[in-house]
This record gives structure tokens, C-alpha cells and sequence, in this order.
């Protein structure tokens, strides 16, 4: 049954349900001249091992399927395909954060059926890969939906927006770009009208928002992988010539854990004599990037820029001060 020419037969027999020609075991034999006997046979593996919703329809003599959205059978996936979609699948599950959950359920529905049909059970498959962020901040339905149809649309938008930092809401009108799920939380990236610039928003500080009935074009020369690559972590700046390169020291115990670790596609890596490694990347913005090193606490030094290593400092300080450890400022 695992011939090549077994595997030719069950794909046309495919084809010819899926195009509404009700095939039957005799148009089967008589295509490949193989016995009646033998096409029945591979008709009724295809219904009873591969799961093909297969039915017989006595009026027409052949067969059709009962569920009209039948998946791509797993005999056409190579295995890389058949790891992928495994890899999908549970990425969809693990990671939707509630957003769009009815849709993203019947989108891992069909992936299970394609899976089931290769693998077997659903608890083989989620016993084998899972995805987990440390920190989530799903998006409500109500504010995904519309914010990637205009992505996709090209339409404007309009919804109020909460800006922790200056602890107020403002009316933003956005030409949206592109939808991100940075670390378990959706950014939406566009040209805000407000600011006259690009900016990044969290969809998790949005509300009512509204579809414009107008269209934007998006700018020829904006390429969305070069404005992620441009600084490290969500913060990104659309002038190239914005960007600082930042320079950390591990210790060399910590070196040990930090090898090959990826901070920016454009960094560089260099190993020093006493076993500490340093890592330079360009930033944006040091924001984020602070707040990752402090995660290492004293395993880790800022070399450069100063400007940071001061910010740094002065944070460590707080944390003392916060513990008791350091007297507090005269």
C-alpha cells in the first residue's frame, strides 16, 4: 500500500471525488488496470485508515465527500511539510491569547484531522511541542479583527489610545502596516497621523476602534523585515542613522549561559581572554534593552554607551535602596 504507484492511485481517486466526478472501485481499476478487487481495497483504506470522509452515493455509483473542506491529505506532505504544520498547529493553540479563539479552534480542528491521519491521537501531538511566553497580553476580539482587516485592506483607522507613560488617552487615525506578536502581546505598526511619524502601538491599550472609509497606500520603499531589523526589541526607528550600538559584558560564568544567544540579527559576538564574552548590537531605544540586562543582574556590565551604563547605575541603586542595602541619596 505504500507504493509509489499505490500513492499516484490515491491521488487521482482524490482529485476525482474533490471535482465532483463520483469515481467508484471500477473507474479506479479500469484507469490503472489493476483488478476491481485491488481498487476497493485502496478506496476503503483511504476511508478507513487515512480518515477520507468517503461516502457512497448509490443514485450516482461513485463516491463524494461529506465534508466539503476535506484538507490536503498527509500522502502529499514530505516530513518537513508534516513537522511544520505540527509546529503551526500547536503555535496557533498555544499562542492566540483568546483572540479570535472561535476561529483560531476550527483553524487547529482541520490541522488535527491532516495530523491524525499521519501521526494518530492528539495526545501524541501535544505531548511533542508546545509554545509558552512568560509574560501575555492578549488582544480582545473586538480590537484584532478589525485592526488586521485594514491591514489587510489598506484602510484607515481611528481609536482612542492609552499611553501609559503620560497616564492620559488620545484620538489616534493610523494608516495601519502590520500586526506583530511580539513576546505574547500584538503590536500594531503605522503611520500615525498625530505624531507624523511610525509608531508602535499595543493592542492591549486600544479601544473602539473604527474602519475608515479610506484607503492608503502604502509607501513603495517600506519594507516591514528591515524596519524589524532595525534596533533590538520592539522599539525600531525609521532612520537607520538613529541607532546606537550598545556593548555588554558577560562574566565569564555567565558567558557560559549567553554563548549563541541571538540579541540582534546585526550583532557581534567576541570571546575575551579571561572567559567573558561580549555582545554589540544596535538600539533604538534604551528602554527595553535596559530592563534585559538588569535581568542578569550583576553577571552582566554595560561597556558602552555611557549614557546607558549611567541609566543602568542608577536603577541598580533604586533596587538597593528599595532592599535596604544602600543609604538613601543626600
Amino acid at each position: 500500500m505504500g507504493s509509489r504507484n499505490s500513492i499516484e492511485r490515491l491521488r487521482w481517486f482524490d482529485r476525482q471525488v474533490q471535482e465532483k466526478r463520483f469515481p467508484n472501485a471500477s473507474s479506479l481499476a479500469a484507469k490503472y488496470e489493476i483488478s476491481k478487487r485491488t481498487a476497493q481495497r485502496e478506496i476503503d483504506y483511504m476511508r478507513d485508515r487515512l480518515s477520507f470522509p468517503l461516502e457512497y452515493d448509490a443514485s450516482r455509483k461513485g463516491y463524494y465527500y461529506t465534508d466539503d473542506t476535506v484538507p490536503i491529505p498527509s500522502i502529499y506532505l514530505t516530513t518537513e511539510e508534516l513537522f511544520s504544520l505540527v509546529m503551526a498547529r500547536n503555535f496557533l493553540r498555544d499562542l492566540s491569547g483568546g483572540a479570535v479563539g472561535k476561529e483560531i479552534g476550527e483553524i487547529t480542528k482541520k490541522l488535527k484531522k491532516v495530523l491524525n491521519r499521519f501521526i494518530g491521537d492528539e495526545k501524541t501531538i501535544d505531548n511533542a511541542l508546545s509554545f509558552r511566553v512568560v509574560t501575555h497580553s492578549p488582544a480582545p476580539e473586538e480590537i484584532i479583527k478589525p485592526v488586521l482587516g485594514a491591514c489587510l485592506t489598506h484602510r484607515r483607522i481611528r481609536f482612542t489610545y492609552f499611553s501609559p507613560a503620560h497616564n492620559q488617552n488620545t484620538e489616534r487615525t493610523v494608516d495601519p502596516y502590520h500586526l506583530l506578536n511580539y513576546m505574547g502581546s500584538w503590536h500594531l505598526i503605522g503611520r500615525c497621523h498625530l505624531r507624523g511619524a511610525l509608531r508602535d502601538f499595543n493592542l492591549a491599550r486600544m479601544s473602539d476602534v473604527q474602519i475608515l472609509d479610506e484607503e492608503f497606500a502604502m509607501p513603495f520603499n517600506f519594507d516591514i523585515h528591515e524596519h524589524l531589523s532595525r534596533g533590538f526589541g520592539i522599539y525600531k526607528t525609521e532612520d537607520a542613522d538613529d541607532l546606537t550600538d550598545v556593548t555588554i559584558r558577560f562574566s565569564p560564568e555567565k558567558a557560559l549561559w549567553a554563548k549563541g544567544r541571538i540579541w540582534h540579527p546585526k550583532q557581534t559576538e567576541t570571546s575575551l581572554p579571561d572567559g567573558s564574552l561580549e555582545f554589540t548590537f544596535p538600539v533604538a531605544d534604551f528602554t527595553e534593552v535596559k530592563m534585559e540586562i538588569m535581568k542578569h543582574g550583576a553577571g552582566v556590565e554595560v561597556i558602552s554607551p555611557a549614557e546607558l551604563r549611567e541609566m543602568v547605575m542608577t536603577e541598580s541603586e533604586q533596587v538597593c535602596r528599595l532592599y535596604g542595602i544602600c543609604a538613601p541619596p543626600k
